[in-house]
């Protein structure tokens, strides 16, 4: 049994797509990290993805029991490619049906040189698997991105892609998820903001 306390990281206040592209994160909410910080596990795993946004995130939220892991490359956010940095009505101009069904059908379509909802959940499933396995017993913070933290809700629920995209993940939130082995998971809290 492994705990994950899924945190998403701090806002960056874009106003576009927001994949792979290195953007900082707005860490001046200092109560809401305190709260945070206080309700995650003294001793616990950190590992984040290796960007800056959840680096930075990462680093604030960690405390003295705390073991940091290596940052995961594979917990980056989906790969919006040609959309990353692009505002939501450019893209709806440049691409009207695929952007559409991007959202409507989330699975296989991908944005151009980007990735699917589907690669992306394979490739976080590989690191949280992996993980998991090493880790058995533990509790891990994993502060990563909003598509990462939703790919983990759709298989943790046992629904599909669209379902789980309903589901809201503000900054800074907590999702807790319990690994009970195999496919077996508990779910303790979606979206806490304690």
């Amino acid at each position: 049994m492994t705990t994950w306390h899924w945190v998403r990281h701090g806002p960056t206040h874009e106003k576009s797509f927001v994949g792979w592209r290195d953007v900082p994160a707005d860490l001046s909410d200092t109560a809401l990290i305190a709260r945070v910080r206080d309700h995650l596990p003294d001793d616990a795993l950190v590992v984040s993805s290796d960007l800056v946004r959840s680096t930075a995130t990462a680093d604030v939220l960690q405390q003295d029991g705390h073991i940091r892991l290596p940052h995961e490359p594979d917990l980056r956010e989906i790969d919006f490619g040609v959309w990353d940095g692009m505002r939501f009505d450019a893209v709806a101009a440049r691409d009207p049906e695929l952007s559409r069904a991007f959202w409507d059908q989330p699975g296989d379509i991908r944005a151009p040189e980007g990735e699917s909802w589907n690669q992306t959940m394979a490739r976080v499933s590989k690191v949280v698997d992996r993980l998991s396995a090493a880790h058995q017993g533990r509790h891990i913070i994993a502060v990563a991105h909003f598509g990462v933290i939703l790919t983990q809700v759709q298989r943790a629920m046992r629904v599909s892609a669209y379902e789980a995209m309903a589901h809201k993940i503000d900054n800074i939130s907590v999702t807790t998820l319990t690994h009970r082995g195999n496919e077996n998971w508990d779910i303790g809290a979606i979206n806490h903001l304690p």
